[in-house]
C-alpha cells in the first residue's frame, strides 16, 4: 500500500469546484488509478482526506493498494512545484504495528446511527450524530473493534478533540447527499494490530468514498 500528500491550490477555479464536491473529488481521485486493483484490492481500498490548515493550505491525503498518478490534479487544482505529490510506501509502517504502542491520530468521519424517520417507517435508515458528545462517544464505541482504545487524558477524559464538525449537501448526479462529518484529533492505544492494520486499510465507518474514514496516526509526543 501507498500513502500520497498532495497540495491543492484553493485560488484555483478547479480547485473550489473539487473543494466544494466531495463527489466531484472522489472523481477526480478514482481517475488517479488506471488499473482497477490499484484502487481496490482484497482487504485494502482507497481512502482520502482534506485537512486544511490554518494558513488556508489545504493537503489532499490518499491511501492505496496501488500508486496514483495525480498529473491531472496538478494541471486542475494543483501548486506550481517541482514535487507537486509525494508517495511514499506504507506495508513498512503496517507490518511494524503491534500492541502496546501509543500514537497521535487524525481521522475525518461520517458518524451515524440507526433509526426510523418516523415511528410509522418500516425501513431504518442512517441518521447523522450531531451532537459533540454523540460524535466523540461514536468513535469510543468503535475504537476496540478497530484495534486501538482512545488513550485517558490526566482527568480520565478521551484525549480526543472535535473540530471541523459540518453536515454538507451535494449533487450525486440527479440526487442530493446530505452528509455529516467531524475530524478527531487525539492518542491512541493499539490492542490488536491486525483489527488496526484492516482499520488503516479499510477505513472507519460510513462515506468512504466521501472523504470519510481515512485514519493517519504519527508519533505521540
Amino acid at each position: 500500500m501507498y500513502l500520497t500528500r498532495f497540495t491543492i491550490d484553493p485560488a484555483r477555479r478547479g480547485a473550489r469546484k473539487l473543494l466544494a464536491s466531495p463527489q466531484a473529488m472522489h472523481a477526480a481521485v478514482r481517475a488517479a488509478f488506471a488499473a482497477p486493483e490499484d484502487h481496490d484490492r482484497p482487504g485494502a481500498r482507497t481512502l482520502w482526506r482534506l485537512d486544511t490548515a490554518a494558513d488556508g493550505a489545504v493537503q489532499l491525503y490518499i491511501v492505496s493498494p496501488g500508486q496514483p498518478d495525480l498529473a491531472h490534479l496538478v494541471d486542475q487544482a494543483g501548486r506550481a512545484a517541482a514535487e507537486a505529490w509525494t508517495t511514499r510506501p506504507y506495508d513498512g509502517l503496517l507490518a511494524s504495528l503491534h500492541p502496546g504502542q501509543r500514537w497521535a491520530f487524525r481521522l475525518t468521519a461520517n458518524p451515524t446511527h440507526s433509526g426510523r424517520k418516523t415511528p410509522e417507517s418500516k425501513d431504518t435508515q442512517r441518521f447523522g450524530r450531531l451532537r459533540v458528545e454523540e460524535q466523540a462517544q461514536w468513535l469510543v464505541d468503535r475504537s476496540a473493534r478497530c484495534g486501538f482504545t482512545v488513550a485517558a487524558q490526566q482527568d480520565g477524559e478521551p484525549n480526543l478533540m472535535l473540530h471541523r464538525r459540518q453536515t454538507m449537501t451535494f449533487k450525486r448526479g440527479a440526487h442530493a447527499v446530505t452528509l455529516t462529518t467531524v475530524t478527531y484529533d487525539g492518542v491512541l492505544d493499539v490492542i490488536d494490530a491486525d483489527a488496526f492494520r484492516q482499520a488503516l486499510s479499510l477505513g472507519i465507518g460510513h462515506a468512504k468514498a466521501y472523504g470519510c474514514g481515512l485514519l493517519t496516526i504519527a508519533p505521540a509526543r
